[in-house]
């Protein structure tokens, strides 16, 4: 059976956040790439509508790998209630995939 991939997205409220986030991610080969960028989030929140400034992490793994991956961002995350998605992927360029593969195994 072929590997499927996908990239999980979660947002931080700093980019020290965010940076030891994919520090620790890589550092356990759960993932083989985080992008990290700044966003604007708006939102509800208990009620309230809330602005606020984040980062967004794009984490390119293995979906056979998610659960960890899940798991680990829930033991790490400083949100009571994190977002935490896998969106998979379609298709890719071979090399590419294949190099998730090399660097998460």
């Amino acid at each position: 059976m072929e590997e499927s991939y996908g990239i999980v997205v979660t947002t931080v409220a700093s980019e020290a956040a965010a940076a030891q986030l994919a520090q620790l991610l890589l550092a356990q080969h759960l993932v083989a790439c985080v992008q990290i960028e700044p966003i604007r989030s708006y939102y509800r929140w208990q009620g309230e509508i809330q602005v606020d400034p984040e980062h967004r992490l794009s984490i390119k793994c293995r979906c056979s790998d998610y659960p960890a991956i899940q798991s680990f961002l829930q033991a790490h995350h400083s949100y009571e209630n994190p977002q935490i998605i896998l969106v998979p992927i379609a298709d890719g360029a071979p090399a590419y995939l294949a190099w998730i593969d090399e660097v998460t195994q």
